[in-house]
């Protein structure tokens, strides 16, 4: 299986575009470390009670990760007239259990999101392998070509690496405070998820295919 649209769409320079991918987890994890200073933001979808409660830094943080969330995914549209589907269910999610976090003022919500989002990435893939589908392309928007062995293989060891992140983000936000939680998701689950892609290389070395012979299998 590879791609190979033909339709050309206008690629993101890659630091933008890992600017707009990064860019809301690292606004929420500012806004959780100085509340104080996005409070005049959150204002309008938080009553002044819960801005001053416990949870004040989390909850700030939820508004503030929904409106970069959205943001994010405004200027990717706006700049490729595409949206990747991984974060475009990502921003789904944030979207629906961020404001009942707010609506609610519990933290549990947000903290469900990765489990819910990347479990239904596993499954995605995981369950396409079952009926024969590498999803995998589909879900990273990836741009390399693989053969049928490498798709199936790396599809395989996503889709276990997403369940393994769903299941790391219920042992933490169960055991560890918000804040604990809160640095965990940004300076833990990206390195994480980083070291992981590289490690694949060596697989997409071995299985990748010339640009011209991946138009012959589509």
């Amino acid at each position: 299986m590879s791609l190979s649209p033909d339709v050309k769409r206008p690629a993101l320079n890659p630091f933008l575009k890992l600017l707009l991918e990064m860019g809301p987890l690292m606004v929420f994890f500012f806004a959780n470390s100085r509340p104080a200073l996005f409070r005049p933001l959150a204002e309008p979808f938080l009553p002044v009670a819960a801005l001053a409660g416990e949870q004040a830094n989390i909850l700030t943080a939820t508004a503030m990760f929904m409106i970069a969330m959205l943001a994010s995914l405004v200027i990717t549209f706006a700049l490729t007239r595409h949206l990747p589907v991984m974060p475009l269910v990502t921003g789904a999610v944030v979207l629906v259990f961020g404001g009942l976090t707010l609506y609610f003022q519990d933290s549990l919500f947000i903290k469900l999101k990765p489990t819910i989002v990347n479990t239904l990435f596993g499954g995605a893939l995981l369950g396409g392998l079952a009926f024969g589908k590498s999803l995998l392309p589909i879900i990273l928007d990836t741009v390399f070509q693989l053969d049928e062995v490498g798709w199936r293989k790396l599809t395989f060891r996503w889709g276990l690496f997403f369940i393994g992140l769903a299941v790391l983000n219920e042992v933490v936000w169960r055991t560890q405070s918000d804040d604990f939680w809160v640095n965990f998701k940004v300076w833990g689950v990206m390195p994480i998820t980083i070291l992981f892609a590289i490690s694949q290389t060596p697989l997409i070395m071995k299985h990748q295919i010339p640009d011209d012979a991946g138009s012959q299998h589509l």
